[in-house]
């Protein structure tokens, strides 16, 4: 069995690179997360719930990571 060379596809080496910095994003959160537990904590559970969803799905998911993927599959941030 052959492989056509038209449909053969060399791997673009951001995605290993954008997987490095997901990882990253993610451990930067929680230690960002662990560092404010002490704060966060003292904080009605009510107030609690809001600033980790806002934490963790805006400043991590939304803002870096949409751009860091569409880099990753195209080339370009935007």
């Amino acid at each position: 069995m052959s492989i056509d060379p038209r449909h053969y596809h060399q791997p673009s080496w951001r995605k290993p690179v954008g997987m490095f910095a997901i990882v990253g994003l993610i451990a930067a959160w929680a230690i960002m997360v662990g560092s404010l537990s002490g704060l966060i904590g003292a904080l009605p559970m009510w107030v609690q719930a809001p600033i980790y969803v806002v934490l963790g799905i805006i400043w991590i998911w939304i803002l870096p990571l949409r751009r860091l993927l569409a880099w990753m599959e195209t080339g370009r941030w935007r």
